[in-house]
């Protein structure tokens, strides 16, 4: 789960920190399964021992403490930790029902998309073939798979790759996914995507930031009438043109909205897509 501070950690730390530098304390940090995940700034590096000990204190099953110390990078998405807590980086997350298996300092896993993953989740009927790319662990594959879908998910992390089909056995959903380790610019080209005869009835496209061409590939690979549901990283200022430009792809745009900040004035925006051009385009 994420927390915006029910309980403030710098009011926590208030008396421990000296009062010029309480202002610099997260006003967010992460919980994946018992780790907690926090970005502790420069200026506090003197105070990451006590920022550790509080978070380990505010929640009673917390066994480790990482601090991040960098974005996420390299066509892997993964970023570097600390490990400040603790003597292990692996642990059992469980969200809407199903539970997942990572360790991370290898994988990329955000909780605070957790009601969104809920969402699209919500929309899926059994039957339906659906592409996943971008797959991670399987936040968005093991829900889909849960309603009935049959997945086929692309993942180019190797270590992702071991963690969701792990993922898949323990939450007994084998018959449902099909697991694609690779890239998914040239994923078209690979003998294991099976693509439906009429193209693929939906797509959950969670995609990395500075990836947003992942988009044409995709759209060709989804049915008339299918759904596509897209991430991508904008301004507000942007999401007008942005809306033009998919209209011009042949996808109309059923519904939008902002799916939290993740730099200032850029946030993590939702589109559902309808398809309504052909799939050869």
């Amino acid at each position: 789960m994420s927390f915006r501070n029910r309980v403030s950690l710098q009011d926590e730390m208030r008396g421990i920190i000296e009062e010029p530098l309480l202002h610099l304390v997260p006003k967010r940090f992460d919980y994946v399964g018992d780790i907690a995940v926090i970005s502790i700034p420069p200026e506090l590096a003197a105070y990451k021992g006590a920022i550790a000990s509080k978070l380990l204190s505010m929640r009673g099953n917390t066994r480790a403490v990482l601090n991040k110390i960098s974005k996420l990078e390299g066509e892997h998405r993964v970023a570097d930790f600390d490990l400040l807590l603790g003597e292990s980086t692996e642990t059992l997350h469980r969200e809407n029902g199903y539970t997942y298996k990572l360790d991370v300092k290898k994988v990329f896993f955000n909780p605070r998309l957790y009601s969104e993953r809920g969402r699209i989740a919500a929309k899926i009927t059994p039957g339906e073939y659906i592409l996943i790319p971008f797959a991670g662990v399987g936040p968005f594959v093991l829900p889909a798979a849960g309603k009935g879908a049959k997945v086929s998910a692309v993942e180019i992390n190797p270590d992702a790759c071991a963690c969701l089909q792990e993922n898949i056995r323990i939450n007994k959903l084998e018959k449902q996914v099909t697991v694609i380790q690779g890239d998914f610019e040239n994923i078209s080209e690979a003998k294991d995507l099976q693509l439906p005869e009429n193209g693929f009835d939906r797509a959950i496209v969670p995609t990395p930031y500075g990836m947003d061409n992942s988009l044409i590939g995709v759209s060709k690979l989804v049915r008339k009438g299918g759904h596509i549901h897209f991430y991508t990283f904008k301004a507000e200022s942007q999401i007008p043109d942005l809306i033009k430009e998919y209209e011009k792809m042949g996808l109309e745009v059923e519904f939008y909205r902002r799916r939290g900040n993740v730099a200032p004035g850029i946030s993590r925006w939702v589109f559902d897509l309808i398809e309504v051009s052909p799939i050869i385009k």
